[in-house]
């Protein structure tokens, strides 16, 4: 079991940047390997990744996901079925000044991979910091 926490700051104000998280289909533009998100009403979400699994070939998988929008405390949880216990909440604060956020990501998976999820949760963050501050920029 696996437990992780990282944070980053962006440069857009702590609103902008979770408006842009809470609309589900932005997911493709800032999740390494997601090429699409479909909501289905409620929290039920379909999501497809490319994947490149050692030792098979390159494929395509899809699968359902939940996300809660939570506007009080400006939260996003979300999780998916399966044997990992996969399921993670994203915290949007205030940063240093009011053009500033701080975006923080806790996740949980019976999956240990260690550098991996680490390495994966930061890719995401920083995914997430360019694709909101080119769209906020107009870019």
């Amino acid at each position: 079991m696996g437990d992780y926490d990282t944070s980053i700051t962006v440069a857009v104000p702590p609103a902008t940047l979770f408006s842009y998280l809470a609309d589900v289909q932005n997911l493709p533009a800032y999740m390494p390997r997601l090429t699409s998100a479909k909501p289905h009403g409620g929290d039920r979400v379909t999501v497809t990744a490319h994947i490149e699994p050692p030792g098979e070939p390159e494929q395509d998988v899809e699968s359902e996901a939940w996300i809660h929008v939570l506007e009080e405390g400006k939260s996003l949880e979300w999780g998916a079925p399966g044997p990992h216990d996969y399921r993670g909440r994203l915290h949007v604060a205030a940063g240093d000044d009011a053009n500033h956020s701080q975006l923080s990501v806790d996740l949980h998976t019976d999956r240990t991979e260690g550098e991996q999820v680490t390495d994966g949760l930061q890719e995401a963050l920083d995914g997430i910091k360019a694709a909101v501050e080119a769209a906020e920029a107009g870019l």
